[in-house]
């Protein structure tokens, strides 16, 4: 039975051409060139006649290959899943019998893996066009059951899961950071942005997560330095002296880096490498930049290894060294701009809460009376290398620090739950594992 000739009948019948729009057929979904005549023929006929469907008549006098049949009982939802289920089982053997060979020819015997890619989204790219809509969206005579139901799972901390930030004042304003969206850190170069971020996907670990860290411009080594000496610093495994206050402290970075340490600390410190796992309820995966499989940036890649890690919170240091989506729009920055919308996107589908990493321009800066520079949140407008990150992030968190002030400024430019304008400051010292809010001691020190 052919299937377009009987949803066509049922459009004629039923006067209904915007059926044809509702449940996506267009000439893509015709898998014949008889059928795509007749589409048009109606398309065309409908804008001619402010909308109305010609008669069958007309039809049939139009285009040879149409065959009228009168009293369709079938449903729209059940053509259209036929015509679309035909069309995609043609894509797929033509892209087997046609394109298969050729491409891995041209492509796999290089590289199988960029074969694999090209492969799935071709696959994609069919499921996408045949798919079929059942339903548009959610509406207040059905929406009751299915609101109370993901009530409750919210309720149960199912649907979604909520990671406090290690800052109360973040906590205090927008309530941490909630599953399924992005969180844009933006600073000047070198002011803490990767720092402050690492803070805050380690305290996630901490709280149970499964973080994801794809270290983009940072060695293995470099980042797990930070890592340890970050929780070390959390335990407060010794005590520094820094800026006339006395601090519980991690080890020092610089002595972890270069394999410094005292032949004490060194003891104390192998002890805490092989213990720490054991303390920290969640599990953190770094990628980085001298990983010798760590080749592919795309989102692909990425989905593939939130969903081989389970990771709940992914850190990507920075936003903009990913390998960039295609530009379709053709417009100046339009790739960075595809994907970051992409990025959204695939936070929701992996409920995932996503910090992407990116810069601010440089601006001027001032000095106090004491030679100190001043600190100050870049604003929303310097944000650089994509404006669209900016609109796609649930929260743009601003940073600015200077460790020989031992002291930052986290501030929150853009939040969808408020929060805008909120600014804490931070006791700033990660050469010791200190990175966190100032008590109001520490606040009150002179140096302040």
């Amino acid at each position: 039975m052919h299937h377009a000739n009987l949803l066509f009948s049922k459009v004629i019948d039923n006067n209904d051409v915007q059926a044809l729009t509702r449940f996506g057929i267009d000439e893509k979904s015709l898998t014949t060139e008889g059928d795509r005549q007749v589409f048009r023929f109606i398309a065309d006929y409908a804008e001619r006649n402010r909308g109305q469907a010609p008669s069958y008549a007309t039809v049939t006098a139009e285009c040879p290959d149409f065959v009228y049949t009168p009293q369709v009982s079938d449903s729209y939802e059940y053509l259209t899943k036929e015509i679309k289920k035909h069309s995609a089982q043609l894509a797929f053997k033509d892209l087997v019998e046609r394109q298969l060979a050729q491409k891995f020819d041209e492509v796999g015997q290089k590289d199988v893996f960029s074969f694999f890619d090209w492969l799935q989204t071709e696959i994609e790219s069919i499921k996408i066009r045949t798919s079929v809509r059942n339903e548009i969206g959610t509406e207040l005579a059905t929406v009751g059951e299915k609101f109370m139901s993901e009530y409750e799972r919210r309720k149960a901390g199912e649907s979604f899961r909520l990671w406090q930030s290690k800052f109360d004042f973040i906590n205090k304003t927008v309530g941490g950071y909630v599953s399924s969206n992005v969180y844009t850190v933006y600073g000047k170069s070198g002011r803490g942005k990767s720092v402050v971020t690492l803070e805050e996907a380690i305290e996630a670990a901490t709280q149970g997560a499964n973080v994801l860290i794809w270290a983009m411009e940072m060695g293995w080594f470099e980042v797990w330095v930070r890592i340890f000496v970050s929780l070390s610093g959390r335990q407060g495994v010794t005590t520094a002296n820094t800026h006339g206050m006395d601090l519980t402290a991690g080890f020092d970075s610089s002595e972890v880096r270069y394999g410094k340490l005292s032949e004490e600390f060194e003891t104390a410190f192998r002890f805490f490498v092989d213990t720490i796992n054991e303390q920290i309820s969640g599990n953190i995966t770094v990628r980085a930049v001298d990983d010798e499989d760590f080749n592919s940036r795309t989102l692909r890649q990425l989905e593939a290894d939130i969903m081989q890690t389970k990771a709940d919170v992914v850190v990507l240091d920075p936003f903009y060294y990913l390998d960039y989506e295609r530009n379709t729009s053709k417009t100046a920055g339009g790739d960075a701009a595809e994907t970051s919308k992409k990025l959204r996107h695939l936070a929701g589908r992996t409920h995932t809460v996503i910090f992407a990493i990116t810069q601010a321009d440089e601006g001027k800066q001032t000095e106090d009376d004491d030679g100190n520079r001043e600190l100050k949140i870049p604003a929303r407008e310097d944000v650089k290398k994509t404006k669209q990150l900016l609109e796609d992030a649930y929260l743009l968190i601003g940073i600015d620090t200077d460790y020989k002030q031992g002291r930052g400024l986290i501030g929150l430019n853009k939040g969808r739950d408020g929060g805008e304008g909120e600014v804490g400051e931070i006791l700033y010292i990660p050469q010791v594992g200190v990175v966190r809010a100032l008590d109001m001691g520490e606040a009150a020190a002179s140096h302040f």
